[in-house]
């Protein structure tokens, strides 16, 4: 009877990655208050120069960390690095349009279903199986984001950016199918495709110039600081803890987004969004919870018939 050596991660090194993917989502949880903190600079303007500085930062990282190999880190996605970067670019460019007509907790929280989406796109594409857990969790989200925006059915604006967060979801569960079907894909070479991407897109409808210095310091705070760090950080931490664990730290970000805007601007979320969205971030934590079980016991099972 064979045996599969298996390396077990160090305490300090597993600390290391939930410190790591924890930072990240504190940051990526900022989002939210650095556009709603922006004197005036207009969406389309917001989403270039973000991209402007992801792109800049993240291809100097590639370059500093892997010198001429960077380029061939690009050249080696293929057609789903590619897909991937695109799917980026809409997340990108969706979030920030999206927070122009809805609440940053309606966003976030939205955002946040982004794996039960990719689990029914992983039952259609990749014929994944959904556990039972998994069909309660999905109509636990449709439940809560249908009550987030049952408030907005008389206002347009708001209804509009409840439907592009969901955009952006979609987006993200994309991403994260072409993931699973090819785990080759780097995902800073994609992220930063998918930033240059944007720039070029927004850049016909910005106005670079128009902005304050107080804008542009948030601006490049946003695309290099929330953007690109907090991608590394993720990137760097989730290698040394379970893909569960990352998920649930990745909660933070649903949580602490709209905490931000209420503390420091008092953007309080109606009644309904806080109901809704609390439907919709317990059924995705249970979810993920069950599904860390699920592993852990089929990893249990397949040690003891070794």
């Amino acid at each position: 009877m064979n045996k599969t050596a298996t390396t077990a991660i160090a305490p300090d090194q597993h600390l290391k990655g939930v410190l790591l993917v924890g930072a990240s989502s504190v940051l990526w949880s900022l989002g939210g208050l650095i556009v709603r903190s922006l004197d005036s600079a207009d969406p389309w303007t917001t989403i270039f120069w973000r991209s402007v500085f992801a792109t800049g930062f993240l291809l100097l990282f590639l370059l500093v960390r892997d010198g001429r190999n960077a380029l061939r880190l690009f050249r080696d996605m293929g057609l789903p690095g590619l897909i991937l970067g695109l799917c980026f670019t809409a997340a990108s460019v969706g979030f920030v349009t999206a927070l122009s007509f809805a609440s940053v907790a309606q966003t976030l929280v939205i955002m946040s279903s982004a794996p039960l989406i990719a689990a029914v796109l992983g039952r259609i594409v990749l014929r994944e199986r959904i556990a039972p857990a998994g069909y309660v969790a999905i109509a636990g989200v449709m439940v809560g984001i249908t009550v987030m925006m049952s408030s907005d059915l008389g206002e347009e604006r708001s209804l509009a950016g409840g439907l592009i967060a969901l955009g952006v979801a979609l987006s993200l569960a994309t991403s994260l199918i072409v993931i699973r079907h090819s785990p080759h894909i780097r995902m800073t070479p994609a992220t930063c495709t998918g930033a240059a991407l944007a720039m070029v897109i927004s850049f016909p409808l910005a106005t670079p110039l128009a902005v304050s210095g107080h804008d542009f310091a948030l601006l490049a705070f946003f695309g290099a600081g929330q953007l690109g760090v907090g991608l590394i950080l993720l990137v760097t931490g989730a290698r040394l803890i379970p893909a569960a664990q990352s998920a649930l730290l990745g909660m933070l970000e649903p949580i602490l987004g709209p905490a931000w805007v209420w503390i420091v601007l008092g953007e309080k979320p109606l009644t309904a969004t806080l109901i809704g969205g609390g439907i919709v971030v317990a059924s995705v934590f249970a979810n993920t919870i069950a599904l860390a079980r699920r592993r852990s016991t089929a990893a249990r099972t397949a040690r003891a018939t070794e």
